[in-house]
């Protein structure tokens, strides 16, 4: 994981794990601002020729410091992040459930987005 970047294409939204000029990993998200501003991550994809290197993790950790530097929270949908916030409840804190709820309603109103 040493030669791995993780960089934050905002714009995009996506966070990326980069190794020399190759994407091999990503988590794809967007930036919610009501009822609160918070990161919802949707999809987290590897590449199969990098699986198993701890990437989707290190990507979910920094999604997570990522929010914490900006104050905000991280409202996950995506099925990887959310197993990987219930394993490490010291570095993700749960999401309000009505906050949840208000990014699947974003989710399905911008049914092209992802």
């Amino acid at each position: 994981m040493s030669d791995i970047e993780i960089r934050d294409d905002r714009a995009a939204g996506r966070l990326e794990a980069v190794q020399g000029d190759e994407v091999v990993g990503r988590v794809e998200y967007f930036v919610l601002d009501e009822p609160a501003r918070a990161l919802v991550p949707v999809h987290t994809i590897v590449e199969p020729a990098h699986e198993g290197k701890g990437i989707a993790g290190s990507l979910a950790r920094e999604l997570y410091r990522t929010a914490e530097r900006e104050g905000v929270v991280v409202a996950p949908l995506c099925p990887y992040v959310v197993k990987w916030a219930e394993r490490h409840p010291d570095e993700a804190p749960a999401a309000d459930p009505q906050l949840l709820a208000a990014a699947k309603r974003w989710l399905r109103d911008h049914p092209g987005r992802f």
